[in-house]
């Protein structure tokens, strides 16, 4: 966690920003808010001013067991896999453009509804045939992914991801991961670029995909 003071007075102390979190952070969102059930996962991003070429930017999830592998192929919740864990995982759709203020795409977890064997929840975003189009994360500006409290929409946690995508040729990242501790969940930042984007991520959780 990343506390951020103003310059005042020593008897003054104002805290900024006070949910924003950076690269390698891992953070006990259970602690956070112990009533928290469902919560929203989401994205956003904007093309940098000077790039006219439509960038389609995916967020993608993973459901990883103790061995850091799918158990079935459903539990590659994507654009074409709407829901993972018979709806405990929920894709809202996808954002080809990132245009308009707020999330581009997002997701919806009940955390009490997946199921124990799940032990890892993975954020990756990539590029939809960034590769083939010429086009990597370096292309990207405002870019953040956060974690609501989806029952009262309040912000838990925000990762802004610009210095991390800063002069980076990769199309895709393993962005976050939802580690789960018996009955506690830990959101951790990770920030890893990942070249051969999404199918590359895929293959190494036991997944086959075609294109992206």
């Amino acid at each position: 966690m990343v506390d951020i003071f103003d310059a005042q007075p020593a008897s003054v102390e104002v805290k900024l920003s006070a949910n924003k979190i950076v690269k390698g952070d891992d953070i006990n969102i259970t602690a956070k808010d112990p009533t928290m059930k469902n919560i929203h996962i989401g994205l956003g991003w904007d093309l940098n001013a000077f790039d006219t070429d439509a960038l389609d930017l995916d967020l993608s999830v993973f459901l990883l067991n103790k061995n850091m592998k799918t158990r079935v192929d459903s539990d590659f919740v994507f654009y074409n896999n709407l829901e993972g864990c018979e709806g405990a995982v929920s894709h809202n759709g996808d954002s080809r453009t990132g245009a308009g203020d707020g999330d581009d795409e997002g997701v919806t977890i009940n955390l009490n509804d997946v199921p124990y064997d799940v032990m890892h929840i993975m954020f990756v975003l990539s590029i939809y045939k960034g590769e083939e189009r010429e086009q990597n994360l370096s292309k990207l500006r405002n870019s953040y992914i956060r974690l609501v409290n989806a029952e009262n929409n309040l912000e838990i946690l925000r990762y802004e991801l610009a210095q991390d995508m800063e002069d980076k040729t990769e199309t895709g990242m393993r962005v976050a991961v939802l580690n789960r501790e018996g009955p506690k969940w830990h959101f951790k930042a990770l920030g890893e670029c990942v070249e051969g984007g999404l199918g590359a991520i895929a293959t190494e959780y036991d997944i086959i995909v075609q294109g992206g």
